[in-house]
């Protein structure tokens, strides 16, 4: 099985003068795996660590220049290497500022790529064909280059990859319509070029993907028919003079509806699994594009993600992260591929970790898949018949309803017998077939509910979305419905298991949250899991004595507001740690802003909705954090592992993002005039507890270094200075 994980942006995409061209030129690993380099369509190379979200450095050309091809790093000596205006090779460090003045050579020949693989020295390959170290070529920048291709030859796609201390060079050419591959060995230094097979009539390689395995380059290319085709070339051995047609093998056939694919993408991901992008999604309506994982093995669709905006056909993966820019933005989805089996790929392995409150998948029947055979769960023991087993031998006369007749009973049919049906069908419905079928039925659902007010089938809606199959991007009305309708335990069940809510959503079900009144939801089923520890240290007295968060509060009393606290009775307790403060909601609205702060975001998107809210509902929204933030900080231990309760850190950063959004209108308030006061502190007890944990890793680094000293026997006392 394969999996596709919550995304992020990394940056926005600079707008092309042409909507179809991406504002991306390349995406290349740097000196670590967090950090990657982005080159866009325009003048500027920026370097990223994808875990913060946030440049380390950017650097760009004058007006008047441009970045011909993407930047590498030499991961050898921690320069970073870009071509410019076709010749001039520019070389820097993290360290320079000024780009106009770093190391820059201008070579004899027009560059095509830059090619770098991690430990070995970046390649130059020129335009027509003939490749150079970068360290000999910048040695002699003006040396003679040689062409290799014909003059009607263009290079369209280009790779480097290593086995062992072999670096290979691969390159694609096409001329009038036929396409070749060249593959550049060092050692011993040879060339050695195939031609690719021809598809039918207007057909061509337009995605290559190549990986080392078993001592062997694997060569995945996708055609614009939808064919993967796959090729093995060994990476040594003795070259063969002449041109030589490339074997291959057919992995996949993609749909592709109407058309041949023009902005498609293909990545190769292990030995049974590709990842594609602006391949129509098999049971996708037009005009949407997907993110898909399929197992070449089994030819099964294993994970999809849907891609808003303009698909531009370029795809990267590092370091189990997939990077895919599309219309405004680039993306990052994280991804995890398991061991290819036919269990995995029928959906009917057993996952480490299942809720145990799921039933077991039934045993599948090989008379299934060959005659169309209704599978039966087999129990273990045979010979005792349950009472689930007997319901559905009961209800074997019953005609087995399928996805289209569900999908037309929820057009016309009344509620009860629409939850009844769509009930029955899930619990019918076969592992494979199940997460296609979950969003046809939602989504039907969703649309029927917002056409007809009388029409809400909650239970239904519930049992789809406890299936998780569903995600916001496959039904992206169902959580705006369940808020529509005040349904506050659907709306929770959605933010605690959809990975991909956007901050518009996020920030709507927030202010609906604040506003309801805590009488309303006397009467409303909320799940009280998040904030059951509040409960206990409401409840119970803090330890005395014990630390809060890991630092001693008494040093907090050297740094004090301008407002003044009264001091509390309590000795070596600062006052604003033991303020006694009451929660400003009910535990219910408690529970619901608690699935709010455990909620994913990406802090760009999110501000511009924040500053929405009202000046009430902020000072509301503030008060419950600074509440969490004293009762978290009085008596951090009484919190039970295992629940949905929001960390430390998330209240922080929420603290930090509604100052942020409404600084301004806050400072101007009087009644907040307190609130900020108090939460002043807060962000500095953070800070000061950040530097002293500073101080406790040079500390350990000091006692690393430490030589160890000999046994001096069974008993010794050593004395260490650390200052």
């Amino acid at each position: 099985m394969a999996a596709l994980y919550e995304g992020f942006t990394l940056c926005g995409l600079v707008s092309a003068a042409n909507s179809a061209e991406a504002g991306v030129q390349g995406i290349e690993p740097a000196k670590d795996t967090d950090h990657v380099v982005v080159t866009d369509s325009g003048r500027s190379v920026t370097v990223y660590k994808v875990s913060d979200q946030k440049p380390l450095g950017s650097w760009t050309v004058k007006q008047g220049q441009t970045l011909t091809c993407p930047a590498v790093c030499n991961t050898q000596t921690g320069e970073y290497v870009v071509v410019t205006d076709n010749k001039v090779i520019r070389v820097w460090k993290d360290e320079d500022i000024n780009f106009d003045k770093v190391f820059k050579a201008t070579v004899s020949a027009d560059i095509a790529r830059l090619l770098a693989v991690r430990d070995c020295e970046p390649v130059v390959l020129f335009s027509r064909g003939a490749v150079r170290l970068l360290d000999s070529l910048l040695a002699a920048p003006q040396q003679p280059v040689e062409g290799v291709l014909s003059e009607e030859e263009v290079i369209r796609w280009s790779s480097s990859v290593a086995e062992g201390n072999q670096q290979v060079i691969i390159f694609t050419t096409e001329e009038k319509g036929n396409h070749f591959l060249y593959l550049q060995r060092f050692n011993p230094n040879s060339l050695q070029k195939y031609r690719l097979e021809k598809e039918g009539s207007g057909d061509v390689p337009i995605s290559f993907s190549a990986t080392v395995r078993d001592k062997n380059i694997n060569l995945q290319y996708l055609y614009s028919s939808g064919c993967v085709y796959q090729s093995v070339v060994p990476v040594r051995g003795a070259p063969v003079e002449g041109e030589q047609t490339l074997p291959r093998t057919l992995l996949l056939r993609l749909s592709v509806g109407e058309g041949d694919l023009s902005s498609a993408a293909l990545l190769s991901l292990d030995q049974a699994h590709v990842a594609v992008v602006g391949v129509p999604h098999p049971s996708a309506g037009a005009g949407k594009d997907f993110l898909c994982i399929w197992n070449t093995n089994f030819q099964t669709l294993q994970a999809s993600k849907e891609m808003t905006g303009n698909i531009y056909g370029q795809l990267w993966g590092y370091s189990g992260k997939l990077y895919v820019p599309h219309g405004k933005s680039l993306t990052v989805i994280p991804y995890e591929c398991q061991r290819s089996s036919l269990a995995t790929a029928l959906g009917k392995l057993k996952q480490a970790g299942t809720e145990g409150s799921r039933s077991a998948a039934p045993v599948l029947s090989w008379n299934a898949l060959l005659h169309g055979e209704a599978a039966q769960p087999q129990s273990v023991a045979r010979g005792v018949e349950t009472r689930k087993s007997k319901l559905s031998r009961k209800s074997q006369a019953t005609p087995v309803l399928t996805l289209d007749q569900v999908l037309e009973q929820i057009k016309t049919a009344p509620e009860e017998d629409v939850q009844r049906q769509v009930e029955e069908y899930l619990s019918r419905a076969a592992a494979p077939d199940l997460q296609l079928a979950v969003g046809h039925v939602a989504s039907e659902l969703v649309a029927r509910c917002q056409s007809e007010a009388s029409f809400y089938t909650h239970s239904a809606l519930v049992q789809l979305v406890n299936t998780h199959c569903l995600c916001h991007s496959v039904c992206p009305g169902l959580l705006m419905l369940a808020l529509e309708k005040k349904d506050y335990f659907l709306t929770q069940l959605c933010l605690q298991h959809f990975p991909d809510i956007p901050e518009a959503v996020t920030c709507a079900c927030l202010k609906a949250f604040i506003s309801i009144p805590d009488s309303d939801l006397e009467a409303v089923s909320v799940e009280l899991d998040s904030v059951s520890f509040m409960e206990s240290l409401v409840s119970e007295p803090s330890r005395e004595g014990a630390l809060q968060n890991g630092f001693s509060p008494v040093l907090l009393e050297e740094d004090s507001c301008d407002t003044q606290i009264a001091p509390s009775k309590q000795e070596k307790v600062p006052g604003w740690l033991a303020y006694k403060l009451t929660c400003p909601v009910g535990l219910k609205k408690a529970a619901l802003l608690n699935e709010i702060l455990q909620t994913a975001y990406s802090e760009n998107f999110l501000l511009p909705h924040l500053k929405d809210l009202s000046a009430p509902q902020v000072i509301l929204f503030l008060q419950y954090l600074q509440f969490l933030y004293l009762k978290c900080s009085q008596d951090i231990s009484s919190q039970v592992p295992g629940l949905r309760a929001p960390t430390m850190t998330q209240i922080m950063d929420w603290v930090c993002l509604l100052l942020d959004a409404h600084f301004t209108v806050l400072v101007m308030l009087p009644e907040a005039k307190e609130l900020l006061s108090y939460l002043h502190k807060f962000v500095r007890s953070q800070v000061k507890l950040f530097s002293e944990l500073g101080k406790i890793q040079g500390s350990l680094q000091e006692l690393h270094k430490v030589k160890p000293t000999e046994d001096v026997g069974q008993y010794s006392i050593e004395v260490i200075e650390l200052f």
